[in-house]
């Protein structure tokens, strides 16, 4: 990825960060969203959003409910970047579930670790 990308997506990235804390009761249940990372296309015009819930029962709709809100959640974002860029990516919004596998693992080897004290 280009330094003009990296650039790019770290804008986004905080300032989606910011439209999801501003409209977190509003549009996503007050569901805590972080947005863990942002890859965009060369051309500007397209970017993958990956989210991670935390403490989220059913990420997937959440996921959808999102999904559902794109159009807003770019308007905001169109609002708040406008002056510094030319192009509005189009969003794509993915679930991150690598902290989910981190905390999974934490438990096998926490249980590990039980096992060996106790034989």
């Amino acid at each position: 990825m280009s330094i003009r990308q990296e650039k790019f997506a770290r804008l986004i990235q905080k300032e989606l960060a910011e439209v999801f804390m501003e409209n977190r009761s509003a549009m996503f249940h007050n569901a805590f969203i972080t947005i863990s990372s942002v890859t965009v296309s060369p051309d500007l015009g397209y970017a993958k959003v990956y989210l991670s819930f935390l403490n989220e029962k059913n990420k997937e709709e959440l996921l959808h409910n999102i999904e559902a809100h794109k159009v807003p959640i770019r308007r905001e974002l169109a609002a708040r970047i406008r002056k510094q860029v030319r192009v509005i990516p189009d969003l794509q919004f993915f679930i991150d579930d690598s902290l989910d596998y981190v905390f999974k693992m934490e438990q096998l080897f926490a249980e590990i670790n039980k096992k060996d004290k106790e034989s």
